[in-house]
């Protein structure tokens, strides 16, 4: 299945890109620091991209804690004030819903999707499509993404779906620990075979936590690949490209204080 496609095309306004933030109770620092980034660096772009993982764990949009109202809040006030914003799933946080889009003032974006830049395709996704050695993977994926599968799971009480996700998030500690570093990276044939279906000669994701820009020859031309950087309490970083520039920005406590 190709990438869904923007009807509009995008102007030289400036465009943010973020995923793999983790957001968590658990985790404040970097809840505010990406308050701090809502209420600062983003107020200046024209669109922000969420492209995945947004929260550490996300088990249905009736799960209301005080740090999902945050974050939702300023979402809003970010969207009111005339950025917009695009969210897309990522592994951990694929059951958001409409409630949640309609609250925060996002649109959720399907994976994959192309857009245009300036009249430049763009290829966004989250990543883990991208990671087809490991199949062990791409096979759970599958299962648990079966609309049946996610029904069956938000009809179970919220307490009985926070303990699925906490055993599930054991569960994959295990097998990340067990398996090797390049079967966790993606797979370039994929990254190829998906760039050509979009006509894309560049691609943003995130998913692996190796934030980089790796040019190669696609179709015997320039192509590039963005990876997002993710988040730590310290330390975030976004994407952002204005005029057919594209620059890496690392955000913190020293450059985001109010």
């Amino acid at each position: 299945m190709g990438a869904e496609r923007e009807q509009a095309r995008l102007s030289t306004q400036t465009s943010l890109f973020i995923s793999d933030l983790h957001l968590a109770s658990e985790r404040p620092a970097t809840v505010e620091l990406f308050l701090a980034f809502l209420r600062g660096p983003a107020r200046s772009a024209a669109r922000l991209f969420i492209l995945g993982d947004l929260f550490d764990a996300w088990i249905g949009d009736d799960d209301q804690t005080p740090m999902h109202y945050a974050v939702i809040s300023g979402l809003r006030t970010l969207s009111d004030s005339g950025t917009a914003c695009a969210l897309m799933h990522g592994n951990r946080d694929f059951l958001i819903g409409t409630r949640f889009a309609r609250a925060a003032g996002c649109r959720l974006l399907r994976d994959p999707t192309r857009i245009e830049l300036d009249g430049e395709p763009l290829l966004l996704m989250h990543g883990d499509l991208l990671c087809t050695d490991d199949q062990p993977y791409q096979r759970f994926r599958r299962k648990i993404r079966n609309p049946l599968v996610k029904r069956l799971f938000l009809w179970k009480s919220l307490d009985a779906r926070r303990r699925i996700a906490a055993d599930y998030r054991r569960q994959s500690g295990k097998a990340m620990a067990a398996k090797t570093m390049e079967t966790m990276d993606v797979n370039q044939n994929e990254v190829a075979r998906r760039m050509q279906l979009a006509k894309s000669q560049r691609l943003v994701h995130g998913h692996t936590h190796r934030p980089a820009d790796h040019e190669f020859l696609l179709n015997g031309r320039r192509a590039i690949r963005h990876v997002l950087a993710d988040w730590h309490e310290d330390r975030g970083e976004f994407l952002k490209y204005h005029r057919n520039s594209w620059q890496r920005v690392i955000i913190g406590a020293h450059n985001l204080a109010e």
